[in-house]
């Protein structure tokens, strides 16, 4: 049965929804927590002592929120979310990518820079519109004397968040679910992140141990000239993974930032289904974070905040809800008609210039 949302009337008066679900390894005590270039693995201590360990950084928990949504097979989001807009963007022979898979959903530079067919510009021009940009002619200085123009856009007196929420609802709701930022057509136009989660350790150790990269060919290549810089020889390597007392993945989302957007009951209903929609399918489906970071479900997932509120248990009672509220959503036409808006890129003529002339040196090369 779809999730009765007569039970959200208990958070009327809470800001946010926390949540948490404790976890483990599948198999064994180890695991393997992000890292990061600059640092390696983020440690840190309480003030009591205790040794931490981030796992999960919010912004990778977010991208992992939207696979869940995302059939590769089928290169389109999953059977149960069928009729949520998004963008579809063509790139010619360097693929298809959507703004449920672009690391800037919105934002996409596969949008906003570079050219597109018409479909393309006719969906700027509607996005725009409906956010309420205004066109302005910039002046951009060239060297010397010369000045040339080019159009920008500008968002006029003070900015309305509820148009902006509506707006990029309209063409993709995941979007105002894990936030956005459209700096590509204005330094203002911001959206926080509504659904926010990260994963972290408590009472760590480290576990050190290591391996080899074996070459059953050449173990010694020096005999030939050859090096380990270039792949070849018996290589040994150091490898740091964790145990941990406790882990725990923790999500807030931000109900009161839903509400003050102002977009209808069926829409914010629409994102709060749709938001623990993903947390309970991450859990379920998604924790396989790297190689050696296997993880599930120790206990069910659970409210800290407010403590008293149960969370609808199964991810079909969320589907039917969801779907009940795609369709309601379409009917009150706060979706793209087709829901997915399909456009094609092509790089930048200037860049396409320049690649040709590239191509036509590096035949004169050749000929040479």
């Amino acid at each position: 049965m779809p999730t009765d949302f007569s039970q959200l009337s208990q958070l009327n008066d809470a800001p946010r929804l926390l949540m948490e679900a404790e976890l483990t390894p599948v198999q064994g005590d180890r695991f393997q927590p992000t890292g990061f270039a600059d640092l390696g693995p983020a440690r840190y201590q309480l003030a009591d002592g205790t040794e931490m360990l981030l796992i999960e950084s919010a912004q990778s928990v977010a991208n992992r929120l939207e696979a869940v949504c995302w059939d590769e097979a089928k290169e389109d989001l999953v059977d149960s979310l069928a009729g949520l807009p998004y963008v579809k963007i063509d790139l010619g022979e360097l693929g298809t990518t959507t703004t449920i898979q672009e690391f800037h959903r919105l934002n996409s530079p596969y949008i906003w820079v570079g050219e597109t067919d018409d479909r393309g510009k006719k969906f700027r021009q509607d996005l725009m519109g409906r956010i309420g940009l205004k066109m302005k002619s910039q002046k951009k200085a060239k060297k010397g004397s010369e000045e040339d123009s080019e159009e920008g856009a500008e968002v006029p007196g003070v900015l309305d968040l509820r148009r902006l929420a509506k707006a990029v609802f309209w063409c993709d709701p995941n979007s105002v679910i894990h936030g956005i930022f459209l700096e590509k057509l204005a330094g203002r136009l911001r959206l926080t992140r509504a659904l926010s989660g990260f994963i972290e350790a408590r009472d760590v150790r480290a576990v050190e141990s290591g391996g080899v990269k074996f070459d059953h060919v050449l173990p010694k290549p020096k005999d030939l000239g050859l090096n380990a810089n270039e792949g070849f020889g018996n290589v040994p390597f150091p490898r740091s993974e964790f145990t941990a007392g406790k882990i725990t993945a923790y999500f807030n989302l931000d109900l009161a930032l839903l509400r003050g957007y102002g977009l209808g009951s069926s829409a914010t209903d629409l994102l709060i289904a749709l938001s623990l929609f993903k947390v309970r399918r991450f859990l379920s489906r998604g924790l396989r974070l790297r190689t050696a970071c296997d993880l599930e479900p120790k206990n069910d997932l659970m409210t800290t905040h407010p403590s008293d509120f149960i969370l609808p248990r199964k991810e079909e009672d969320l589907i039917k809800t969801i779907q009940a509220k795609i369709a309601a959503c379409r009917e009150e036409k706060r979706f793209a008609d087709p829901p997915v808006t399909q456009i094609t890129w092509e790089p930048k003529k200037a860049a396409k210039n320049k690649k040709g002339e590239d191509a036509q040196d590096d035949e004169g090369a050749n000929e040479e």
